[in-house]
């Protein structure tokens, strides 16, 4: 169902306790604009944007000369991104990928904080990624929105996913061990957090 959002399809992401919140598709698809200038600033060297989407932020990354690979576990996301002219792999963040523990940067954007549902374990498997003195940038919730974890489920045309583990939280309601808090701020409507890797 999320490669069906990424054709641009209305989609809605189900996590029961919550209201449905509508994907943002067309902003995904669109060049990086707004609150994305905070995630590519942030991204000085070699980034790995996990969960990336059909490649706006790979793209727009590439042209200010950064290298960058984006991952995400969408055929259709790896598809648009490699269309585009980004690279990009089809793969889970949790397996191994190219070059870890030598990535400057890794961007967790779109709240993708919430995938696997722990966003802890998430942030360690990051870590792993990373070398030391590299950070991560995610996009969080709002302050004071806490930790959501539960099962959710993509739903557009009427039909809808299977249920997967996902998460929301806010920046100070994670526990990033193993990093050191740098900045937190909004843009846009958007708040955004950094974390450097000790």
């Amino acid at each position: 169902m999320f490669d069906q959002a990424l054709k641009g399809r209305p989609s809605w992401l189900d996590l029961p306790g919550t209201s449905p919140r509508e994907l943002s598709v067309a902003r995904w698809q669109a060049d990086a604009a707004g609150g994305d200038a905070v995630l590519l600033d942030a991204c000085t060297g070699p980034t790995v944007d996990v969960g990336c989407g059909p490649g706006r932020l790979v793209t727009a990354l590439l042209t200010r000369g950064v290298q960058a690979l984006g991952v995400d576990v969408s055929p259709e996301a790896v598809r648009r991104t490699t269309a585009r002219g980004g690279l990009a792999l089809c793969r889970d963040v949790f397996e191994p990928l190219p070059g870890e523990g030598r990535w400057q940067h890794v961007l967790l954007a779109d709240g993708n904080i919430g995938i696997g549902g722990d966003p802890e374990t998430l942030l360690q498997r990051v870590r792993a990624l990373l070398r030391p003195g590299g950070t991560v940038v995610a996009e969080v919730e709002q302050p004071g929105s806490g930790l959501t974890v539960g099962e959710a489920r993509v739903r557009s045309d009427g039909r809808h996913s299977g249920w997967f583990p996902w998460a929301w939280t806010d920046a100070g309601s994670l526990a990033a061990d193993g990093f050191f808090p740098l900045w937190h701020e909004e843009l846009g409507g958007r708040w955004f957090a950094c974390w450097e890797r000790l």
